[in-house]
């Protein structure tokens, strides 16, 4: 699949989520809402029981919104802080690894670990509450201290976690060039194709480490390309990840 069919693909299917949240939002009453407008002041909703089912999360970074599913169907929304845009928060699908209270400091209240390969990110708590609702974090999910504490209890080690975004930014950017040192996404989807192509033996993780760049300089050189190791828009086109 094309990047730009992928593209089209991602924006259907939060379409599709963010209409779904909506009717939740119309039928379940109480027990869903935004707790607090981007930029304004907070409710104070009750304090609500431990939900039944299986609880998974959804964070939409370009709404700047958590939202807790139980059993497929979104339940209850909560406004965020997100990376900014020289660090941004990691996109894909992730579980939860690991759980802490009063983790450390700048981390709030709360600290729910997750499973990113190429770093420590988690969503917490925040001493800095007006940063709700901005691009302000080194990668992590920012949330009001109140409303992580909520969160903590109704997520378990594995609980999944879901961050939607592009890992080549989008239609509308150019991609990154990418060279050893970096990490994400977009540093995995070059290293799957590498090793889809016979060029990569490593581990897809999203590190450009040594490994990494040994095949991208060995899949240069078998293009006719000057091997630098840096992956810019030309490799991206050679392996098939833009057009």
């Amino acid at each position: 699949m094309s990047y730009e069919k992928w593209f089209a693909f991602a924006n259907k299917t939060r379409l599709l989520t963010l209409l779904a949240i909506l009717a939740a939002a119309l039928a379940a009453g109480p027990w869903y809402g935004e707790v607090q407008a981007e930029g304004g002041a907070a409710s104070q909703p009750k304090p609500l029981s431990k939900p039944d089912g299986e609880v998974s999360i959804v964070i939409d970074p370009q709404a700047h919104r958590l939202t807790v599913f139980v059993d497929g169907v979104p339940r209850k929304a909560y406004p965020v802080a997100i990376g900014k845009r020289k660090t941004p928060t990691p996109i894909g699908d992730f579980t939860v690894a690991n759980k802490h209270i009063n983790w450390g400091s700048g981390f709030g209240t709360r600290w729910i670990g997750l499973s990113v390969p190429w770093g420590v990110y988690g969503i917490h708590g925040t001493n800095r509450p007006g940063s709700i609702g901005t691009n302000a974090s080194h990668g992590c999910i920012r949330m009001l201290n109140r409303h992580v504490e909520e969160l903590y209890p109704w997520v378990k080690i594995g609980t999944k976690v879901t961050i939607y975004g592009h890992a080549l930014r989008g239609l509308k950017e150019e991609p990154r060039w990418l060279v050893k040192g970096h990490t994400g996404l977009d540093v995995q989807l070059v290293q799957n194709r590498l090793k889809a192509a016979g060029y990569f033996d490593g581990t897809c993780n999203g590190i450009f480490g040594p490994a990494t760049d040994r095949a991208v300089r060995a899949y240069e050189r078998s293009q006719g390309l000057l091997a630098d190791g840096i992956v810019d828009r030309t490799v991206y086109e050679a392996l098939g990840l833009i057009e």
